[in-house]
């Protein structure tokens, strides 16, 4: 069955290990015959949720900025894919402020069942990536239709394409992507 993917590359480092783990779940969702949309946050504006509640009567966030685009596009896909470097041992901030700014959906319609995790830390331990797991879990029991699939952690990654003499992540999360 042909789904819609979404893949969300949140780091702000272009080529960055994490946003290449991204890519190449993209390349495997692709090539499985999916119809896959890439986002990366590089270029996106997305200010921080004010607590105002506004979205939970209205339905729509009364900020406007790229994460309602965002948010349009999560709510239409079948499966979610959040790829996010690893900072003091959580998810990175603006991976956090979009996870915020998407509560409006909590009230809607929403067609995502299946969410993907792929992170990439400076750190040895796979450990490293479970704060942030448990972070991204908090955000999926709010839609009680979605399940954290998958998740790919790779680690001892630090500089910008370190992740590539590590071809065993990459190859990962390009399988996650080709079976899902």
């Amino acid at each position: 069955m042909n789904k819609k993917v979404c893949v969300i590359s949140t780091s702000l480092r272009k080529d960055g290990n994490s946003d290449l783990l991204a890519k190449e779940f993209y390349k495997g969702a692709k090539d499985a015959g999916h119809d896959v949309e890439m986002i990366s946050l590089i270029d996106k504006t997305i200010h921080f949720c004010k607590g105002c509640l506004a979205c939970q009567t209205t339905g729509k966030c009364a900020i406007k900025d790229d994460a309602n685009v965002i948010e349009n596009i999560v709510l239409k896909s079948d499966v979610v894919v959040f790829a996010t470097p690893i900072y003091y041992y959580e998810m990175s901030g603006q991976m956090k402020t979009l996870l915020d700014r998407m509560n409006a959906m909590f009230l809607k319609d929403y067609k995502f069942r299946d969410i993907y995790f792929l992170a990439s830390a400076a750190e040895e331990e796979v450990t490293a990536m479970d704060y942030a797991i448990q972070g991204l879990k908090g955000w999926v029991e709010c839609y009680e239709k979605a399940e954290l699939k998958g998740v790919v952690k790779a680690v001892g990654v630090t500089d910008i394409g370190d992740i590539q003499k590590h071809f065993e992540f990459l190859e990962e999360a390009y399988k996650l992507g080709k079976t899902i």
